[in-house]
């Protein structure tokens, strides 16, 4: 399988592209820091690693013509990027915080989708899976503009989804609670009693391979690990 992943160089992200790595497919992947290097170096062709920020679209569009030219288009397109803001009453959250925040949660998979689902769409398969939360199925004080993200991530995918040809799927998929950089910017020290995300990629990334056309624009968990 060829398996497109967005912020791929650390938590979520990072951790499902060992997994698939380790177990023979092909990872195109983007993100921010550095790390990205350690990517290129330690998992060379045919995977490919790409130091991107998936707010900038017109990277986003550079980045989609390289990829389709070399691999073709993915078997699935994994939309993980995301921002988590500091805990705050939402008064209180400063507006460059959230609206850095909207445009890597939500702009940002706008511009993932905008340049590669059309060769998925010509090609008339492939599946998108879009990380939503328990935040975008229900909401806690202090996280508005995650909470805010996620629904909307919820919403977009569920309305793509109904305007993909039949044999694809578009589906938004809550993780569950993972020990990350980013819940620990939630909970603090609270996170440490939650899988790690290596544990978690063992079961999500294989369940994430059985998403398919019967669970489009279906809101799913990962099992055991949802809300």
């Amino acid at each position: 399988m060829k398996i497109l992943i967005t912020g791929v160089t650390r938590g979520l992200g990072r951790a499902l592209a060992e997994w698939y790595i380790a177990h023979g497919h092909t990872v195109i992947g983007c993100g921010r820091s550095a790390e990205i290097l350690n990517l290129r170096f330690t998992h060379p062709a045919p995977s490919d690693f790409t130091a991107l920020d998936v707010v900038e679209e017109n990277k986003v569009a550079l980045w989609a013509v390289k990829v389709l030219a070399t691999h073709g288009a993915p078997d699935f397109l994994i939309n993980n990027a995301a921002l988590m803001n500091t805990p705050a009453p939402l008064w209180e959250i400063p507006a460059r915080d959230f609206n850095q925040l909207i445009d890597v949660n939500i702009k940002g998979v706008a511009n993932v989708i905008r340049h590669f689902v059309p060769a998925m769409v010509a090609r008339g398969q492939g599946v998108i899976v879009n990380l939503s939360s328990g935040w975008g199925r229900s909401t806690s004080p202090e996280v508005a503009p995650y909470c805010a993200s996620k629904f909307a991530i919820e919403g977009l995918t569920r309305a793509l989804a109904q305007e993909l040809p039949a044999g694809m799927a578009a589906v938004p998929l809550n993780p569950g609670i993972i020990d990350t950089d980013m819940l620990r910017q939630a909970w603090s020290d609270g996170a440490a009693s939650y899988p790690k995300a290596e544990a978690w990629a063992g079961v999500a990334a294989p369940f994430i391979l059985g998403l398919g056309p019967k669970l489009n624009g279906q809101s799913v968990s990962v099992p055991g690990l949802g809300e």
